[in-house]
């Protein structure tokens, strides 16, 4: 059923935010006939979510049962305690696990939100006790649009293009894989990508947007679409002001501006803080990103309108702020594209780094981190190499060999021409490393010496200083048909490209302090009734650590579903298990 747009005041549970965290609560508290209002601040939902790859960490999901693989909880908890270490928090961790299986089932079984199993994604680090190589995955069954009706299609955010081909998406595994393969003249590749590429074209004319919806978008249009089917209202342009409450503290209300100006809405059961943390909040930034003084010297691929209004909203009725742990944020390497009309794009370098002859080196010229870990380790590792005071950056340096069959960077493979990234300047060419390390800055004595000692034991398939292409993340993050070590290769083909790499992310991991229910907690750690927080507004569960790639939205859908169930009243879990006639439907 599709419920009116009414001006009525009261509604059971309000969610301020539209990423995987405030859909996930949205339509599991309607499922459970609870009257739900989504409000969203920007012009179109989705949030970073919209923007991510779409795969959430999700282990034990009944997906991965339906295939025969049924890992015992206490491997997940290993894995966690080894990684996280003094970070872990046994209840809200022990909470995720639980109620991680149920979600996906939930969503899987009652709702338009279906899955595909991530049964090739390794965690990332693949030497720690417990470590998994697939199905502790899911990521969402792609979708086309014209499944969604016109009146929500309007408000989903698009694809972010920085990481789209001409605005359509591209899903990691074999959608990818086959795009790779067409650069290298595959015609299995050559007709993939032109029975993707075609349609598209044509939906970009008719309906000006694309229309084959993977990834981010498809998460979120899924999440859209079921709301839409359980009479969820959802009002864009709609901003929280402030949380209302009553005389003994208990969240009441908000206070919203929207196009029909400042208005009260009040709640029966509660509020869910949803509105995907504060990494574009400058000042809090320079409070709490190291080596980042004024805040502006980082690039987050989150919207603009993340910049910590529910952590403002929350701290106003006394919600503890939770800054420990190993991170304040998810970092994530990115590089700065200038398009045509001025605008400055933000590309994040996901998979370019594990491909057999690239590496990353510092301006003095010398690597620093194993570059096929996880996008996390990067920038850690390179914040901690700069000296205080330094600009942090970084540079991804590859060959001709390289840029002709992977992606370095925005720059495409063949058939793609390079000379667009050349001429706006994204791309540095030199004829010689001596060369490209004079236009880059690089120490070029060290790069040389650098780029020598790397290719030789490229050569050999062993990395002594980083250990690169030990794990199964590694390997399966580079090309199978490249030995003996799919990661490595050595750049000895002149000409040479780089990009400048600098710190980004995909979101916060500090936030607000919550409870194993999601309930907000104030600071004496006691429960401030009727708020919750999900998301990256929450403080991250995995205490500030990047175990596995998907900790970001494992835990937005998670705990969205677990606060929707407490505010409904459920207990137990009801959902049947997935079968294999299900799965991945």
């Amino acid at each position: 059923m599709n419920n009116p747009h009414s001006t009525e005041s009261d509604v059971d549970v309000l969610v301020v935010g539209s990423g995987a965290g405030g859909l996930s609560a949205a339509v599991t508290a309607a499922h459970h006939g609870l009257k739900v209002l989504v409000v969203e601040k920007a012009e179109t939902c989705g949030g970073a979510t919209s923007w991510s790859g779409g795969w959430a960490w999700t282990p034990g999901n009944p997906l991965a049962k339906a295939d025969g693989v049924n890992e015992d909880r206490e491997l997940f908890r290993t894995y966690l305690r080894e990684r996280l270490g003094e970070d872990y928090n046994e209840d809200r961790v022990e909470a995720f696990l639980e109620a991680v299986p149920h979600m996906v089932g939930f969503f899987q079984n009652h709702t338009s939100l279906h899955f595909v199993p991530g049964a090739k994604i390794n965690d990332i680090y693949g030497n720690t006790p417990g470590a998994g190589t697939g199905h502790r995955s899911v990521g969402p069954k792609p979708l086309n649009a014209r499944q969604v009706r016109p009146e929500v299609r309007a408000k989903m955010r698009h694809q972010l293009y920085a990481t789209s081909f001409l605005g359509m998406g591209i899903m990691a595994g074999e959608d990818l894989g086959k795009f790779l393969s067409a650069s290298k003249g595959s015609v299995t590749g050559i007709l993939h990508a032109a029975k993707r590429v075609i349609p598209h074209v044509f939906d970009l004319a008719i309906h000006r947007r694309n229309m084959q919806l993977v990834n981010g978008t498809a998460l979120t249009a899924r999440l859209m679409k079921s709301a839409d089917e359980l009479g969820v209202e959802i009002r864009v342009n709609t901003g929280a002001e402030e949380l209302l409450t009553d005389a003994e503290g208990k969240v009441t209300g908000v206070r919203l501006r929207g196009p029909q100006g400042r208005y009260p809405v009040n709640v029966r059961r509660g509020v869910v803080l949803a509105t995907g943390g504060f990494p574009q909040n400058v000042q809090r930034r320079a409070e709490l990103f190291p080596k980042t003084p004024t805040g502006a010297e980082h690039w987050s691929l989150a919207p603009a309108e993340c910049n910590g209004s529910g952590l403002d909203m929350a701290q106003a009725v006394g919600a503890r702020f939770n800054t420990a742990g190993a991170s304040p944020a998810a970092w994530c390497p990115v590089s700065l594209i200038r398009y045509p009309n001025g605008a400055t794009g933000t590309f994040p370098h996901i998979m370019d780094r594990a491909k057999p002859g690239s590496i990353g080196v510092l301006a003095n010229g010398k690597r620093f981190v194993n570059e096929a870990n996880g996008y996390y380790d990067y920038v850690d590792a390179m914040i901690k190499a700069t000296d205080e005071g330094a600009e942090v950056t970084s540079w991804q340096i590859a060959d001709s060999r390289f840029v002709r069959r992977y992606p370095l960077g925005m720059a495409k493979p063949l058939p793609v021409p390079l000379t667009p990234y050349l001429r706006n300047g994204y791309l540095v060419k030199g004829r010689t490393l001596a060369e490209l390390a004079e236009k880059c800055g690089i120490e070029p004595a060290n790069l040389e010496a650098t780029v020598a000692e790397f290719n030789a034991n490229a050569r050999r398939g062993v990395d002594p200083h980083f250990g690169r292409g030990e794990t199964p993340f590694n390997r399966y993050g580079g090309d199978a048909a490249v030995g003996p070590n799919p990661s490595l290769a050595p750049l000895d083909k002149g000409p040479f490209y780089a990009v400048k790499v600098v710190p980004g992310s995909f979101g916060t991991f500090a936030g607000i302090d919550v409870d194993a229910k999601s309930r907000v907690l104030n600071e004496d750690g006691r429960a401030i009734k009727g708020l919750y927080a999900v998301g990256n507004d929450q403080a991250n569960v995995m205490g500030g650590h990047y175990p596995a790639g998907g900790i970001n939205l494992g835990p937005a859908l998670t705990f969205g579903y677990v606060a929707a169930r407490d505010l409904a009243g459920a207990t137990g879990y009801e959902d049947e298990p997935v079968s294999s006639s299900t799965a991945g439907r």
